[in-house]
């Protein structure tokens, strides 16, 4: 299916008419509910508010009652878009409420920075995890099953990066010792935050 000029046409008209792009693919036959989507986009029409009802054509009046009509009122200019510039200032003395900053990204190649929970856990989990990755499989990322240990290993950035692959607790994406360090109760993290 290709867009027409005729086709283009029809789109702009129905969609102007306040149609669903369900009834406009419909209409123009061929063309899915999403293609109709698209070109309203990229055709730049107006949007409309989600959820409103399509707006059904009125019956044409009487040209005798079409003279006696009042002239139509010119449509409501858009608004700019806002811009820093636009954004109200609030009066002195009062403070705006804080906007969480956004952590940095670190790009792919560079190590990562200490991760929080690592100091949580446990010497003797970190010894069975230490043992448990001597025995890994050291599977790639294509090899992965639900019956695989899917913790990661190394850094994604490099060559040396691979998943544990020995075999998974039930119900869960780890092997045993994974798991151990993964999934950790409740209780011993609220001691540890002490």
């Amino acid at each position: 299916m290709s867009w027409t000029d005729e086709r283009v046409e029809t789109l702009k008209k129905m969609w102007g008419e306040g149609q669903s792009a369900s009834q406009i693919a419909k209409e123009l036959g061929g063309v899915t509910r999403n293609a109709v989507i698209g070109k309203v986009h990229r055709l730049g029409l107006s949007n409309r508010s989600a959820g409103a009802p399509a707006a059904k054509p009125e019956p044409k009046p009487a040209p005798a009652a079409a003279a006696a009509a009042a002239p139509k009122p010119e449509p409501k200019p858009r608004p700019a878009p806002k811009t820093e510039a636009a954004r109200p200032v609030p009066p002195q003395g009062e403070t705006r409420p804080a906007v969480p900053v956004r952590k940095q990204i670190i790009p792919a190649g560079q190590p990562l920075p200490p991760q929080p929970s690592a100091n949580e856990i446990s010497p003797e989990a970190l010894a069975k995890v230490n043992e448990v990755e001597k025995k890994a499989k050291k599977i790639s990322l294509m090899e992965l099953t639900e019956r695989t240990c899917k913790w990661p290993v190394g850094d994604p950035a490099t060559e040396d990066f691979w998943f544990c692959g020995l075999p998974v607790q039930a119900g869960k994406p780890y092997c045993e010792a994974h798991v151990g360090v993964a999934f950790q109760p409740m209780s011993s993290r609220r001691d540890r935050k002490r």
